[in-house]
């Protein structure tokens, strides 16, 4: 048995007994691998006994999971309505030109700041009302 399936039996096991664990195994295989790709897929079907179509449909529906992973760091910017309102897409082209090629700029559609933003979120970390240097700071720094 490979290291990756070993992971991913540990990870199952973790969660056995919990309702609805997909979700946080699929959480967990990301977070350790940083992606669910087809064969993490398969072995959290058999492990769940439930197809892979079924797991396949919620990886694919849900943004955050990837089928690579990218060893780039990440920085999530919220470009939901509010996030517009409050400027956000005069800061984008800031965030993409210090970033390059060395950090992935994400857009996602809410952080739950609305009434702080433009807002960006880099791991664990939020950060609010962003302008231009401040976005070019925090992509600098990721």
């Amino acid at each position: 048995m490979s290291d990756k399936s070993e992971t991913i039996g540990d990870i199952i096991a973790r969660h056995h007994g919990q309702e609805g664990p997909l979700l946080p195994i699929l959480n967990d295989v990301q977070a350790e691998f940083g992606c669910v790709d087809s064969e993490s897929e398969a072995m959290i079907a058999h492990g769940l006994n439930i197809s892979r179509a079924d797991v396949h449909g919620v990886v694919s529906f849900y943004h955050d999971y990837k089928s690579e992973a990218d060893p780039r760091p990440v920085v999530q910017v919220c470009r939901a309505e509010a996030c517009k309102a409050r400027g956000v897409e005069r800061i984008i082209d800031a965030a993409t030109k210090a970033a390059g090629e060395r950090v992935k700029i994400e857009t996602v559609y809410c952080l739950g700041l609305c009434s702080a933003g433009p807002s960006a979120r880099t791991g664990d970390d939020l950060h609010i009302r962003l302008d231009a240097d401040g976005i070019t700071k925090l992509v600098e720094n990721a």
